[in-house]
Parts: structure tokens; sequence; C-alpha cells
């Protein structure tokens, strides 16, 4: 426990990180106000339970926006949406790529060119998702005038909500995007203890203390899975300079289990959820559809798990290969002078790299599948919804993923300090 006080008290002696901190619980804070503001001319009241069910997954893990109807409904969404576009652009248009290597400047030019994508993706996203939540009525002025404003409003909400994330990544700590997500599952995680505790009952109260058990048994698990690496060892080739052998030093290359992060889950959420709106457009017609886009909007049926886990498998190796490239690694350490051991360095050496990444990312993929459906199943097994949906899946895999980042980075910040104060008690010395 002393130890704890100490790192904490270590925390808020190195100034940068306090005004980091700060930072980061500011526009923390500014986003869960925008969060909880409703939609004008809208009756959150009568909407709420039917948006909660139809948006599912994606309501939960952005915080109970979606059914709260609220000025921030769309979220970070689509400024996801724009970073996952520009990624697949960079590998099919040469011209992106040419910017990409632009350095600094090419930086620039791809975060305007992702703004801009934004605004149109958030136009699209609000639109469909005022078209479902509203399908029913529930306002108290002419629809067509509600959509209008209702996506002006929803559009610079995203917008300010994609400036909120840009800011906790440059002046705050841990990464922007997975924070305001993280911050919305976190505030609905008491709400859904308090429901489960009251589901189970006093005379079950041993039945819950045995659920929280598995739940931490789980994010147990979750750490280990988001920290795993598969190291692939590099030898230096020595080198003479002067009558001085330098180099011959082994190192490693680590490449992560999980190498797309959530990035996979929330591409899925999001694709079922643009199929389930496309396939609800035609349900007049076809009553097969309105069948469809039922179970697609239930994350309990067994058509929306199926499809969750395989367009999450596919996706995953898809993310990793456009975010890890053997190719480019081989020839890095080509340049460098470093080579794996009885492997050639060249080509044969971007084809090892690439048996590794398949090796690790199938079972990377299949698990990262089966942590996705997890509250599914813990739904059936009869817990509540709110809290079922904590029992792995996207909320909980969003909040280790955020937490481990952020801490990682208060780390590396404790860590300047010890060597600080190791120089300066050296210099004193002296």
């Amino acid at each position: 426990m002393n130890k704890l006080f100490k790192v904490i008290k270590d925390i808020f002696l190195i100034k940068e990180l306090s005004l980091r901190i700060r930072n980061t619980l500011f526009f923390l804070i500014l986003f869960r106000i925008g969060s909880i503001i409703a939609l004008p001319g809208i009756d959150v009241a009568q909407i709420s339970g039917s948006a909660k069910r139809v948006f599912g997954l994606l309501d939960s893990f952005l915080g109970g926006s979606l059914s709260q109807v609220s000025v921030f409904s769309v979220g970070v969404t689509p400024y996801i949406s724009a970073s996952i576009i520009m990624q697949l652009l960079s590998i099919a248009w040469p011209k992106i790529q040419k910017i990409q290597r632009e350095g600094e400047m090419g930086k620039r030019k791809i975060a305007q060119i992702s703004r801009i994508l934004t605004v149109v993706i958030a136009i699209f996203q609000s639109f469909q998702y005022l078209f479902i939540a509203t399908g029913s009525g529930n306002v108290s002025i002419g629809r067509t005038l509600f959509i209008f404003i209702s996506i002006i409003i929803l559009t610079a909400g995203a917008l300010f909500c994609m400036w909120l994330g840009e800011k906790i990544t440059d002046k705050g700590i841990g990464n922007g995007v997975t924070m305001l997500m993280m911050v919305g599952i976190v505030s609905s995680l008491p709400s859904a203890l308090y429901q489960e505790a009251v589901h189970r009952g006093s005379r079950s109260m041993f039945l819950f203390v045995f659920e929280l058990l598995v739940l931490f048994l789980i994010v147990l698990t979750l750490v280990a899975f988001t920290q795993a690496t598969r190291r692939v060892p590099i030898q230096y080739a020595k080198q003479l300079s002067t009558s001085t052998i330098y180099g011959g030093q082994r190192q490693y290359i680590p490449f992560k289990l999980n190498s797309a992060g959530v990035m996979p889950i929330i591409f899925a959420n999001l694709l079922i959820f643009a199929l389930s709106f496309l396939l609800g457009l035609w349900k007049d017609k076809f009553v097969w559809l309105a069948q469809v886009s039922g179970m697609l909007q239930d994350f309990t049926s067994w058509l929306f798990n199926l499809l969750f886990a395989f367009f999450i498998i596919v996706f995953t190796f898809f993310y990793t290969a456009i975010t890890v490239n053997p190719v480019q690694i081989a020839e890095d350490m080509k340049r460098a002078g470093s080579f794996i051991p009885g492997v050639t360095s060249g080509n044969a050496t971007a084809r090892f790299l690439d048996g590794v990444l398949d090796k690790i990312t199938l079972p990377g993929a299949i698990f990262l599948a089966v942590i996705a459906i997890l509250p599914a199943f813990a739904c059936m097994a009869g817990l509540s919804l709110p809290f079922s949906r904590f029992y792995g899946g996207t909320s909980l895999l969003i909040m280790v993923s955020s937490m481990l980042e952020t801490l990682q980075q208060i780390e590396s910040y404790l860590l300047m300090r010890r060597y600080e104060v190791i120089i300066n008690k050296g210099a004193r010395l002296n």
C-alpha cells in the first residue's frame, strides 16, 4: 500500500504528467456532458427502450449515447470509419502512399483528408441513425425538419468528439479515441452491477459474487492476451572500426498476438449495423428481410454471432496485413545490418516473418471472436442484459486495451523521473 501511495505521489510531482492527467479529465467531462444532452424535439422517454434493443452492442461501447438520443450519438464512429478507409486507401492508391512518405507534412495532409471524410461519413451515419431511432415517430416537430436539424447537430457533435480525441492524444494521456469509448463504457458499469445485484436478489448473492469472480478471471485472460507477443530473435553483424569490434548483440522483434487491437470488433459492429439498416429499407416488401434485419439487431441471435465472429476473424487478418508489413521490416533489417539467425536476408526474411504472422494471427483472431461473442452466451445463461455486455466482448476489450495503454504511458513518465533523480544525485556527488 505504501508503494501505491508513493507512485501516486510521484505522478503528481511530475508537472507534465499531472497537467496531462488534468487535461484528460477535463476533456472526458466535456464528452460525458454532451452524451447526456438530448437532441431537441424528441421524446427520449418513449424512444430509449426500443433504441437500446435496436443498437445493442454498438450502444454499449458508445456509453449509451445512442439510446439517449444525445448530440454525441454517433460519437467517434465516423472518425474511426474514416481512419479505416484511409488505411485501406494507403494500400490501394499510390497517391496516398506518396503522401505518407512525405514525413510530418504527409501526416498533416492525411489527417486533413481524414477530417473531411469524417464529415461525409458523419452525415450518412446521422441519417442512418435517425432513420432507425425515430422510425415510429416520437418527435414533437415535423419529422423532415427534425431530421435536417438533427443531422447538422449530430455531424457537429461527431466533429467535436473527433477534436476531443485528438486533444486527448496530443495534450492528455492515452489514446484519445479509445479513452472516449472507455469513459462511455465505464459510465454504464455501476448501473449494470446494480441491476445484476437486484436481478439476483439476496438469495442468490453467492451466485453474483461467483459472476464477479469469473469476470475478474476474464479480465486477467484479456490482459494476458493483449500483452502476449511472439519474439523473433535478430542478430546484428559484428563490424570492425578503428581496431574496435562492435555489434553482434541479439535483440528481438515483438509481434503481438493481437496486432489489430479492438479495430476488428469495432469494424464488425459498424458493418452489421449498416447491413441491418440496408436490409431494413426493404423489409416492408420482403418478409424474410424483416426477419433477417431483426436477427441482426439481436446480439443473442445465432445469425448475429455467426456474422460477428466471421467479420472479426476476416478483418483481424486484413488489418494485421495492412499495419504490419514483413517486406518493409525485412528491408529495414537489411539496411541496419541485422538478420534472423538461420534465415537469409531479403525475401527469405520477409517470407519467414509473414509465416510467423500467419501462425499467431489465426489463434489471435479466433480468441478475439470468442471474446466478442461471450456476452451473448452470458445473457443466455441468465445474466442481466446490461451486465452481460461487460462479460467479455467489445466493452471489456476496449476498457482493458485503453487502460493498459494509459498505464504504459504513465510508467514511461515515472521511469524518466527515476532516471532524472539518479542523474541529479550523481551530479551532486561529483
